[in-house]
């Protein structure tokens, strides 16, 4: 699997699943995602206002605007609660690739240096968890 990931013909599929996989990305999908319904949403309360304002009963517009306002909200806390320095760029992303060095050769090669410089760079942990013979036994049928 890493090797396909950071196979250099991979790159920049590996960068563009990288750019929208990650909660922290959200300066790129989700935060524009918050942008343009909050545009929206403040877009329909413009109309709604120049509705009433062009003779249109206001009552046949509360439930609309109601809408409108807690989606504004909505929009508006979600783009606060994005911290401005987690976004990554595609830039930056191709930077930690190629940081990486020759993955697909250090996966070839498997040798312990190589794979121990690779897995902390990665920041990968290795845990082993010995099992006693007896627990791998098979149980016996009767």
């Amino acid at each position: 699997m890493l090797h396909e990931l950071f196979h250099p013909d991979s790159h920049d599929r590996t960068a563009a699943a990288l750019l929208g996989s990650d909660g922290s990305q959200a300066g790129g999908g989700l935060l524009e995602a918050a942008r343009n319904r909050l545009a929206d949403a403040e877009a329909r309360l413009q109309r709604y206002q120049a509705a009433i304002a062009a003779d249109v009963e206001p009552e046949a517009l509360v439930d609309p605007i109601n809408q409108a306002q807690t989606e504004r909200a909505a929009a508006k806390a979600q783009i606060k609660s994005v911290p401005a320095n987690t976004t990554v760029s595609r830039a930056e992303i191709y930077a930690r690739i190629d940081a990486l060095g020759d993955v697909c050769g250090t996966l070839a090669d498997a040798t312990t240096a190589g794979m121990s410089r690779l897995y902390r760079a990665l920041n990968l942990e290795l845990r082993y968890e010995q099992k006693s013979w007896l627990s791998m036994q098979r149980p016996a049928r009767v």
